[in-house]
């Protein structure tokens, strides 16, 4: 597990309970709970607690090197910055269309990325969980103890994220943050025996990827609790195709009420400062995103595989859309609100990549030499929007004349959730708080909530097994009522 950290802190007769950093995400996140003198819960909130800052360094740099300096936001996903940045600069050199062979390519590689950052999400990082149980021996409930216990899900886990990776090295020159996408289109070709080598495993991955779906189907469906566990009713964002199915790399924004009414739909992701506003708190370095025709209040939402799978009106792929119509069954064809379904919406999702990833491969065009379109005239101003394998990720950039960006606007994925998140760990700890006892099991629940939604926090690395876990509660006098430490009876 991790470090936590000892509060002493209180109000009144409110009690406070610190778990820092939070475990098996990516990235530093902390969960607090305020308790009242009966346990209730007063406040429950999970703090994102690094800041970064990229949207105030890279001002001043020019506009063709974005790409590349917002990738290093990311080890897990750097491609979908890099995507979004660069269809914004597209948009800052004229360019409203790429040519077929760089579109595909573009689109080869998100397919790769979000394959690999899904694999390690479920394999390394939640399977521990879903297949040993929120409470079992912390000793076992990692991906060493996956390895042990089921080997061959986990080896193809690591196969899975290796084939991943291998698309984004054949495509960029290196698994993590490489250089593709430049202004108008992409600098590199795929080469036939590149083509030829990622074809010869795809039957495999194609395989591992439809046994993951099934696996997660199994798991959810198997456990009646899970349909409730930091279970939240919410309204849903995403991109989707011009036909309303599922898309990753352009479309319109759709967004829908927790009841599947559309609140808009296919709306220009230019415009999205009309339909999106950001709060910001003085507890997180995260802002607090809201639908502004559902006010603050009401209008936080969702986003990633979950928000996808209900938004989309059909997923072009036949294995993807079965399984689809089988999660749409589970939810009586209405939309699923279940946050651990967010797992097999993810495994959806990468089923329908290695289905396009096979498509894409005997594609004629996948390996062409038109790489780059002309520019046309300079503009201003350039958003791109894509959907990262969290959610959708929105990138904004104003430039000067000297082609210098003066301003930048970045809403994560993860920011996008984080009211959720929030909500979520409220959910669970009205729920499995346990008086004045605190156990690893409680400890454990609360992380699962926040697993569920897959957070990149900022894409910081905990080694496993090393960092000790340390949680005391303490009352308003300062008097220790409780106190655990990770491994010890």
């Amino acid at each position: 597990m991790s470090a936590t950290e000892h509060n002493k802190q209180s109000s009144g007769k409110n009690r406070r309970i610190a778990i820092d950093p939070v475990t098996r995400v990516e990235g530093h996140g902390r969960i607090t709970l305020l308790l009242d003198q009966d346990n209730h819960i007063q406040e429950a909130r999970f703090h994102i607690v690094e800041f970064r800052g990229f949207e105030k360094f890279i001002q001043g740099r020019p506009y063709w090197e974005v790409p590349f300096i917002v990738q290093r936001l990311c080890g897990i996903c750097p491609i979908s910055h890099q995507l979004a940045a660069a269809k914004a600069v597209d948009q800052l050199v004229g360019i409203d269309q790429l040519t077929p062979t760089a579109t595909k390519l573009r689109r080869l590689l998100h397919f790769g990325q979000i394959l690999q950052s899904h694999a390690l999400h479920f394999f390394h990082l939640s399977s521990p969980d879903l297949l040993f149980g929120f409470g079992s021996d912390p000793s076992r409930r990692n991906i060493a103890g996956i390895l042990e216990k089921y080997p061959e899900i986990g080896l193809k886990g690591v196969k899975l994220r290796k084939y991943g990776q291998q698309i984004i090295q054949a495509i960029t020159g290196k698994r993590i943050h490489g250089a593709a996408a430049v202004p108008g289109g992409m600098n590199k070709s795929l080469s036939l025996a590149e083509r030829d080598t990622l074809l010869a495993d795809i039957e495999a991955i194609l395989s591992w990827s439809l046994e993951a779906a099934a696996l997660n189907e199994q798991i959810h469906v198997a456990h009646p609790e899970h349909r409730h566990f930091a279970t939240l009713h919410t309204p849903f964002l995403s991109m989707v195709s011009p036909d309303g199915e599922l898309e990753f790399y352009h479309g319109g924004l759709r967004a829908s009420s927790a009841a599947g009414d559309k609140i808009f739909d296919q709306c220009d992701y230019r415009h999205y400062h009309q339909l999106i506003h950001e709060e910001v708190r003085s507890w997180s370095y995260m802002k607090f995103p809201f639908l502004t025709a559902l006010g603050p209040t009401e209008g936080w939402y969702r986003v990633g595989p979950l928000a996808r799978i209900n938004n989309c009106d059909t997923i072009p792929t036949p294995l993807a859309e079965t399984a689809r119509k089988r999660f749409l069954a589970y939810g009586q064809n209405g939309f699923v609100h279940d946050t651990l379904a967010y797992h097999w919406a993810r495994m959806i999702e990468l089923l329908h990549c290695a289905e396009s990833i096979h498509i894409l491969l005997l594609d004629e065009d996948i390996t062409g030499t038109e790489l780059v379109v002309p520019k046309g005239p300079r503009q201003e101003e350039g958003i791109g929007v894509i959907e990262a394998p969290r959610g959708t990720l929105f990138h904004h950039y104003q430039v000067n004349a000297e082609g210098l960006i003066t301003k930048a606007n970045l809403i994560v994925s993860t920011t996008s959730n984080n009211q959720a998140m929030n909500e979520s760990v409220r959910t669970v700890a009205n729920t499995y708080l346990d008086g004045q006892k605190i156990s690893e099991e409680l400890l454990n629940h609360l992380e699962v909530a926040v697993r569920a939604y897959d957070p990149c926090l900022s894409c910081a690395t905990h080694a496993l097994g090393k960092m000790p876990l340390q949680v005391e509660l303490v009352n308003s006098d300062g008097i220790l009522l409780d106190r655990y430490v990770s491994g010890q009876a």
